[in-house]
């Protein structure tokens, strides 16, 4: 029933159920109704709204919320005590461990990297579905990359959280935690400073902003189908080479090379594109939602850089024909020379 729950509400919260559970289960519309009847009076299902067709809400079935001084804490001691007894009933094994995975490598990049005092831990499941907001005081995951890389603009901070191997402290963090952690979840979601970088699973990344100021702190969002198989060695696998076990693969987003409504033509936003990516293997770039590019900015990557680094495999998807047109005409220049 998680299941079948999970993806009708995937994305509306109020949902007509009769119908897709008689043909779900084959079974009659009053077994239907007499199921659903039992479902809210086990405080699986709220009646919604409507009432032809008779439409629900989920049910909240947990609910926890706690403040932690930042001094002092152990991220593990977080999950173990008040987290992990909620979720254990509920959850898959796989969907436990990425959870576990998660949530602590959220609450320690909390503790080492913030320079906050508190942390804020709000969690909510419900049969198909549990979401988790972890945020601190410190200030604000974008701005502190962008202080401590040099970078010229916190949009490119999201940027290069999206490539994977970005780290602050490189003594002590392997900069693996956000990335496999965006890819783990079914919805992995940044909010600091007006802006917020959102990753939806097999969909590509996003870039959104909103009122932009001089707020503080980040906080991050976490939801997970309660029924989930989906493991953290396949999402691990997915970026590493055959019989490998480094992390060496990566798939960058071009669309978040742009700053605003800028169009990608220039060497520079190229540069900007290419920082860092000499750290993998094989680097695919993914152009869906860029509509064109220019000439210097496709010669930038795909010839200048390809030439300067050999032993880097580059490959590209999802781009349209204009694009695939220059990217073809660089490829040709460099072969002749």
């Amino acid at each position: 029933m998680a299941r079948f729950l999970a993806a009708q509400f995937a994305d509306k919260a109020e949902v007509a159920l009769a119908a897709p559970l008689q043909e779900a289960r084959g079974i009659s519309r009053q077994a239907a109704t007499a199921l659903l009847g039992r479902m809210v009076k086990n405080g699986l299902l709220v009646p919604g709204t409507g009432q032809r067709p008779k439409t629900y809400f989920l049910g909240i079935l947990k609910d926890v919320s706690k403040e932690f001084l930042l001094d002092g804490l152990e991220e593990h001691v977080v999950w173990a005590e008040y987290l992990k007894p909620v979720l254990t009933d509920l959850l898959t094994p796989e969907a436990l461990n990425v959870w576990e995975y998660g949530v602590t490598e959220m609450i320690n990049n909390a503790i080492d990297h913030s320079q906050g005092t508190k942390l804020k831990v709000q969690l909510y499941a419900n049969v198909a579905f549990t979401s988790c907001y972890i945020g601190d005081d410190g200030e604000g995951i974008f701005r502190r990359i962008t202080r401590l890389c040099n970078l010229p603009d916190e949009r490119q901070a999201i940027l290069e959280l999206a490539k994977g191997k970005l780290t602050t402290d490189p003594t002590h963090h392997s900069g693996e935690g956000i990335f496999f952690s965006s890819r783990a979840f079914d919805t992995y979601r940044i909010l600091s400073n007006g802006l917020t970088f959102d990753h939806v699973h097999d969909e590509p990344d996003f870039l959104l902003e909103h009122g932009r100021g001089e707020s503080y702190g980040t906080t991050v969002f976490l939801r997970h189908g309660n029924a989930c198989t989906r493991t953290l060695r396949e999402v691990f696998d997915q970026f590493a080479e055959p019989d490998e076990y480094t992390f060496s693969k990566t798939i960058v987003p071009v669309r978040l090379a742009r700053m605003g409504a800028e169009s990608l033509v220039s060497r520079s936003q190229a540069q900007r594109l290419l920082a860092r990516i000499d750290k993998f293997k094989t680097v695919i770039l993914d152009f869906e939602g860029v509509e064109t590019v220019g000439q210097a900015f496709a010669d930038e990557i795909f010839r200048v850089f390809q030439a300067g680094h050999p032993d880097v495999e580059l490959h590209h998807q999802k781009a349209n024909d204009q694009i695939l047109w220059m990217i073809k005409r660089a490829i040709a220049h460099g072969a002749q020379r």
